[in-house]
């Protein structure tokens, strides 16, 4: 008759040789429990074939096997010892974190190379070299702190400041409009001309060009264009155009933009404004050349009539100082000089006379004198065509 003990030994022998279905089966039986199941007792019935526990398995483990895998260390020592990683002595080199060579001493590289990366961003950060054209803005944490010039020198490291370098003599220029297109203005006769321009600027104070304006270069293109509008708006067209008034309307444009960049405390100086094109629009050009052949030919007559007045007039100041002088030799001797006048004017008046008349009556009251000249200067002329016609 078996007992209550043989019961329990008979269900300790069939646990020992089964795994839990909830995965708890890789513990070790107990020696007791082992010993037991490998003796059983005498009399005893031999235990029934192993058969799947009555209770329900867990869908996420692994099938159940006879042997159970073996366990994984969780240990992160164990994992880096495998694969050769710091720490271990794992051999291979398949690790993912490659080994650094070893000094002699057995000490690592690391802190040298870190230092020697420290020492050199150092030096670059804090050592600032500027050529003879440059200055730098130094700022503090963002905050302006002073300003450097040529030469070598030092700051804090970066970040806590930084150098902004300028070169401040080089001369920047631009061109209005840009792209060489048409950039129409109004004079003051109610006319529009093409303009085209170029302004030469440079820096004049790094301070004021880096911290008081958020885009200087444009800034000055702006103030150039507004300048050059209001100096156009003043002239008429023909001095715009013509080569007169362009040289008072560049001093005009810059004066203009230097006093309007002052007062926005910029930094910049205008080196000059140079007009490159002065045309009319080109829907109006052939009408424009037109007036300005007439306007050409207006002012040669004009040279012209000038020139012819002047003539005259010193004519007749000579004729005045001659009558002035004869006047002074007819105060000295008054009957000589009237005499000699009347002689002087009945030449110059009968020189271009045809008739010669003749008070005595031995001769013939009437003589041709002039038409015997003619004919005698002719004779000579006409004998030369004769003998060649021969």
């Amino acid at each position: 008759m078996k007992t209550i003990s043989d019961w329990i030994a008979r269900g300790a022998v069939l646990m020992a040789g089964r795994r839990s279905p909830w995965g708890s089966g890789d513990k070790e039986p107990d020696g007791e429990a082992a010993a037991g199941a490998g003796e059983p007792e005498p009399g005893a019935e031999p235990p029934p074939p192993s058969e799947p526990g009555p209770g329900p398995r867990s869908p996420w483990l692994p099938p159940a096997s006879d042997q159970p895998p073996p366990r994984r260390s969780a240990s992160i020592e164990d994992i880096f010892r495998q694969r050769g990683g710091p720490g271990g002595k794992g051999g291979g080199g398949s690790g993912f974190i490659p080994r650094m060579p070893r000094r002699a001493d057995g000490r690592s590289w690391t802190p040298l190379i870190v230092g020697g990366i420290a020492v050199v961003w150092l030096l670059i950060s804090t050592t600032h070299q500027l050529g003879s054209n440059e200055q730098g803005v130094v700022s503090l944490f963002g905050k302006y702190s002073r300003t450097i010039g040529s030469g070598v020198s030092f700051t804090l490291p970066w970040p806590m400041q930084a150098v902004e370098v300028e070169d401040v003599t080089m001369i920047r220029r631009f061109t209005i409009p840009e792209d060489e297109g048409e950039k129409l203005m109004l004079t003051s006769d109610r006319n529009l001309v093409d303009l085209s321009y170029l302004v030469r600027w440079n820096i004049k104070d790094l301070k004021l060009y880096k911290y008081r304006l958020e885009n200087p270069e444009a800034t000055v293109r702006e103030v150039a264009e507004a300048a050059m509008r209001a100096s156009v708006a003043e002239v008429q067209l023909n001095d715009v155009t013509g080569g007169t008034g362009r040289a008072a309307i560049e001093q005009q444009v810059r004066s203009r933009m230097q006093a309007v960049l002052d007062a926005y405390h910029s930094g910049v100086l205008i080196q000059g404004v140079d007009l490159k094109k002065t045309d009319p629009p080109a829907k109006v050009v052939a009408a424009f050349q037109k007036v300005l052949a007439a306007q050409q030919n207006a002012e040669r007559d004009r040279n012209r009539a000038m020139a012819w007045a002047e003539q005259v007039v010193a004519q007749a100041q000579g004729e005045t100082a001659n009558f002035d002088k004869v006047y002074e030799q007819y105060k000295l001797a008054p009957e000589v000089t009237r005499r000699r006048m009347y002689y002087e004017t009945m030449e110059r008046v009968l020189a271009n006379n045809d008739k010669v008349v003749v008070e005595s009556g031995e001769v013939t009251p009437y003589l041709p004198l002039p038409e015997l000249r003619r004919r005698a200067a002719a004779a000579p002329t006409e004998a030369p065509a004769t003998t060649g016609g021969q």
